[in-house]
């Protein structure tokens, strides 16, 4: 279970308005930065807002990606967790991370890494 989990804000964020209000293209960007990364999409589920902002969730073979965009102050919030019992899948969650970076384009990012599943880790 050694993993990578990331929990990002990306504030000010700059793409277009279409990604931070409308849920099919924050689906389609989510689910293509999970299979860009190798990653094993095995479910999805998003759901848009009334006045723009969506909601997902990608659930990996390798753990889950969630996103939560903010529109009416260009943020969105990023919970990525990738792990594995026989392998160090920590580059697929960075290479994630790195393709929703730079499709939102954040002007400031507030990010958190906790490694998981490290027994000997304090």
């Amino acid at each position: 279970m050694k993993g990578l989990h990331i929990l990002a804000e990306l504030h000010d964020c700059r793409a277009g308005s279409a990604l931070l209000h409308e849920v099919d293209a924050v689906r389609k960007v989510c689910v293509a930065a999970c299979a860009d990364a190798g990653l094993t999409g095995v479910a999805d589920a998003f759901h848009g807002f009334p006045n723009g902002g969506a909601t997902g969730v990608v659930v990996l073979a390798e753990s889950h990606l969630a996103v939560h965009t903010w529109p009416e102050i260009s943020a969105v919030t990023l919970d990525i967790y990738v792990c594995n019992y026989s392998q160090d899948n920590r580059a697929a969650a960075e290479a994630a991370y790195a393709a929703l970076h730079a499709a939102f384009l954040p002007s400031r990012v507030v990010r958190r890494d906790v490694r998981r599943g490290d027994v000997g880790a304090a």
